[in-house]
């Protein structure tokens, strides 16, 4: 059995959305902050004060500071429940589709057809890439479902795959099935 397995089948290495080194978070002070926003709700009621009291409006500057104070922590608290921001689209080509960017389940799958393929012509490497992944997908599934593997309780494992799949996942070095017995190993397989 490859020591790789599925992970050597559908793991890509995650590549970081935002380029090549993610952006350290810079840690702010929370006096800072306060700080800021004091001034801005300051220099804001200046500003409105200004504009009224040169309209002849005459406003209550307690009102106006407390109008853009409650202002503010509306904003903040917008702020706060925003969705995360979009990841960017990657420049590179997908695959014959023409969509950009990369889509891991869709280059999982390209990768299951391509060593389908190439091990319909090669019995050798049928037994070193699909049939270990076969096997892992097998213990995986008995696991989850009866709470056994293959290993761990070899009788109910043979009676609940089948003599036909048990033997395809024991004998190393049989040649590649026909396609309706791959079938029947994947509907044995989701009845499980």
């Amino acid at each position: 059995m490859t020591t790789g397995g599925l992970e050597e089948l559908f793991g890509e290495r995650e590549e970081p959305l935002g380029g090549d080194e993610a952006a350290p978070e810079r840690k702010r002070s929370w006096t800072g902050w306060v700080l800021r926003n004091l001034l801005l709700v300051a220099l804001a009621s200046a500003v409105v004060v200004a504009v009224m009291r040169s309209a002849d409006l005459d406003i209550s500057i307690v009102f106006v500071v407390s109008a853009l104070i409650g202002l503010r922590v509306i904003l903040l608290a917008v702020a706060e429940v925003r969705p995360p921001p979009r990841p960017k689209r990657s420049d590179r080509r997908g695959g014959s589709d023409g969509g950009s960017g990369t889509d891991s389940l869709r280059a999982a799958v390209r990768r299951w057809e391509q060593n389908l393929e190439r091990a319909n012509a090669d019995d050798d490497l049928y037994s070193r890439n699909v049939l270990p992944v076969l096997a892992e997908l097998t213990d995986e599934r008995l696991r989850l479902r009866h709470g056994i593997t293959r290993a761990s309780d070899p009788r109910r494992a043979r009676k609940l795959l089948g003599d036909p799949l048990w033997a395809t996942l024991h004998d190393r070095g049989r040649r590649m099935p026909k396609a309706r017995d791959l079938e029947s190993y994947v509907d044995v397989l989701e009845r499980l």
